[in-house]
């Protein structure tokens, strides 16, 4: 099942896609990653006019920019649990999107279909919601900078899932890209470490890491429904109108189900912690929604796949910064996760 020249953005939490060249390539380039935050590169083919043929100095900046932003995710996540919970700091996550893009969902919400809602709500349930809640609990036993590395298996799970599900094609260059990706996902899982003194609760656990996969599943299968089911959106309508369906019950859950309240009031650093959060959902959201629509642009859908490779290393070095260990299988395993999300993006 092939689309339409779909026009669309990917659910983690507002990290848009970038437009393919041509049909052929419509699965080559997967979200570039935060945590949430995730989208495909190529489901917006439409989205956006042809680009110039040079790249620009405005081009690199705006990726450098948008680098940041989602690499620094990672540790906005462990700074958050120093006083909530996962299941807190999740909630409050989407919670907070959501809230934020209220007038621009308001404004979409009767532009989009009635049998597209189902799968507005499918893509958020397993692009965003679940993986906010997956991202926060690994993050209590694993370094936010492997969290990092880790988070590239986006593009992996992309490619998988549209392989499985919506017919996308399978060449021996993407098989071998797939291979490589879940072999570096080994190595760091077994011999990479976890952080130990440097996560939130003072243990470490390199296992927490398959909660990260799981999400990256669920991104890699938000990708393809937008791109396969919500063609013709825009970004704006998707990612509000998606945290609408959302946004409701992760708000009930936090005020009600949850000491959110209680904490923020009583606990010494609840403030700071929730401002971490805070500033995590809102530059996933439309910050970095609107910087990468216009890195689109500036450049091509490859340089804008770019930022997959520099994510990681931003968030291994925030982490470092804040003691966090980086051994050799740590970086033998991001080398070769990365070299399989480079074959992913570059195999016809």
């Amino acid at each position: 099942m092939l689309p339409t020249s779909p026009r669309a953005t990917d659910s983690s939490l507002g990290t848009p896609p970038a437009p393919v060249a041509s049909a052929s390539r419509r699965n080559e380039s997967p979200m570039p990653g935060a945590a949430d935050e995730s989208a495909s590169l190529e489901a917006a083919e439409a989205l956006t006019p042809p680009a110039p043929a040079g790249t620009t100095p405005v081009a690199w900046a705006l990726l450098l920019v948008l680098a940041c932003i989602w690499g620094t995710s990672f540790i906005l996540m462990k700074k958050g649990l120093v006083v909530f919970s996962a299941l807190e700091l999740g909630a409050i996550r989407v919670s907070v999107a959501a809230l934020l893009l209220l007038p621009f969902a308001l404004r979409h919400v009767g532009k989009v279909e009635r049998s597209r809602f189902k799968w507005l709500a499918l893509s958020g349930v397993v692009g965003t919601l679940i993986p906010a809640f997956l991202f926060a609990y690994a993050e209590t036993r694993l370094a936010s900078g492997l969290a990092g590395v880790l988070n590239a298996l986006t593009a992996v799970f992309t490619l998988l899932v549209g392989a499985l599900l919506f017919g996308q094609r399978l060449t021996w260059l993407r098989v071998l890209g797939i291979g490589l990706g879940l072999a570096g996902t080994v190595v760091m899982l077994q011999l990479g470490g976890s952080g130990g003194d440097a996560t939130p609760t003072g243990e470490g656990n390199a296992w927490y890491g398959i909660y990260i996969l799981v999400a990256t599943i669920g991104y890699g299968l938000s990708v393809n429904v937008i791109k396969y089911k919500l063609g013709g959106l825009t970004p704006v309508t998707v990612t509000s109108v998606l945290l609408l369906l959302i946004g409701g019950p992760a708000l009930a859950y936090l005020l009600i189900g949850t000491d959110f309240l209680h904490k923020l009031t009583t606990a010494p650093g609840a403030w700071t912690a929730f401002s971490y959060i805070a500033l995590l959902a809102t530059m996933s959201t439309a910050v970095a929604m609107v910087l990468f629509n216009k890195l689109i642009q500036q450049s091509t859908a490859l340089f804008a796949s770019s930022s997959t490779y520099l994510i990681p290393i931003v968030a291994l070095a925030l982490g470092a910064l804040d003691g966090e260990a980086f051994n050799v299988w740590h970086f033998v395993g991001m080398v070769v996760i990365l070299a399989g999300v480079l074959i992913i993006h570059r195999a016809k």
